[in-house]
C-alpha cells in the first residue's frame, strides 16, 4: 500500500530520504496518458553546504545555477535535467527550501501504462527487449514516464499541479522496503566510490541497472 507524499516526508537530507523511496510509486499523466512506476533503484546527491561533507558528484556542488535551480527549492518538486544532450533524467528534490539536494530515480518497474511507456521509449529511439528494460536506468525511466527537460523541470509531485501539459504524483510505501547500498553508477572520481555509498536498490529486482565505474572512480577506489 502507498500514500501521497507530503513536503514533510521529503524534508530530510537526500541520503536519508533515498532508501525510503524504494517501493514508492511515481505516477505521471502526460498529454492525457498515464504511467505508474514502482521505484527500485535511486541515488542521493547533496548540494553545496548540504550534509556533513561536500559531494563532488552533485550538479549543485558549486552553488546555485540556472541549471540546478530546482534543487534549491522546496521538497517534492522534480528536478528534470538533460543528460548527454539526449535523455531527460528525473530527481525528487529533498531537504528544506534553500538547501540543495535531490534523489535521482535510476530504475523502476512499470506497473501501469506499459504500452504507453514502450511507445515513448521507441519514439525516442530506444530498443525495448524485455519489460524489465522499460525504465531500467535513468534515461529510460525519464523517457518512459514522459517528463522532458526543460518543459517539466520543477513539476510538483506533491500537489500534482499541471506543468506544460503534465502532472506528476509521488506515493510513498506504508512500510519501508529493504535496501541494498553501494557506490553510485558512472559517477567520476571519489564521488563514484564507497566513500559515497549513496545508491540504494532492491536486491535481486530485475529492473535495477548494472553497476559501472565512472571516469577515474575505479582508480580512486583502489588508491
Amino acid at each position: 500500500m502507498t500514500r501521497p507524499a507530503t513536503r514533510d516526508d521529503l524534508a530530510a537530507l537526500p541520503v536519508e530520504i533515498a532508501p525510503l523511496l524504494l517501493g514508492a510509486h511515481l505516477e505521471t499523466v502526460v498529454a492525457g496518458e498515464r504511467v505508474v512506476l514502482r521505484l527500485t533503484e535511486v541515488e542521493a546527491y547533496h548540494g553545496l553546504g548540504t550534509g556533513d561533507r561536500p559531494d563532488p558528484g552533485s550538479h549543485a556542488r558549486s552553488g546555485p545555477t540556472a541549471r540546478n535551480a530546482t534543487m534549491w527549492g522546496e521538497p517534492g518538486h522534480l528536478y528534470v535535467y538533460l543528460s548527454h544532450g539526449i535523455h531527460s533524467c528525473v530527481n525528487v528534490v529533498c531537504g528544506p527550501d534553500g538547501v540543495a539536494g535531490g534523489v535521482l530515480l535510476r530504475g523502476g518497474e512499470v506497473i501501469e501504462g506499459a504500452d504507453v511507456a514502450e511507445r515513448r521509449r521507441r519514439e525516442r529511439g530506444g530498443v525495448v527487449r524485455a519489460a524489465r528494460d522499460l525504465a531500467r536506468g535513468p534515461g529510460r525511466l525519464g523517457d518512459a514516464v514522459g517528463l522532458r527537460h526543460p518543459l517539466h523541470d520543477g513539476i510538483d509531485a506533491v500537489t500534482g499541479a499541471e506543468r506544460a501539459g503534465a502532472r506528476a504524483r509521488l506515493f510513498l510505501p506504508d512500510e519501508p522496503t529493504a535496501a541494498t547500498t553501494g557506490p553510485r553508477v558512472g559517477v567520476a572520481g571519489i564521488a563514484g566510490t564507497d566513500a559515497f555509498p549513496w545508491r540504494f536498490w532492491i536486491d535481486g529486482d530485475p529492473t535495477v541497472s548494472a553497476f559501472r565505474w565512472g571516469r577515474g572512480a575505479a582508480e580512486a577506489a583502489a588508491g
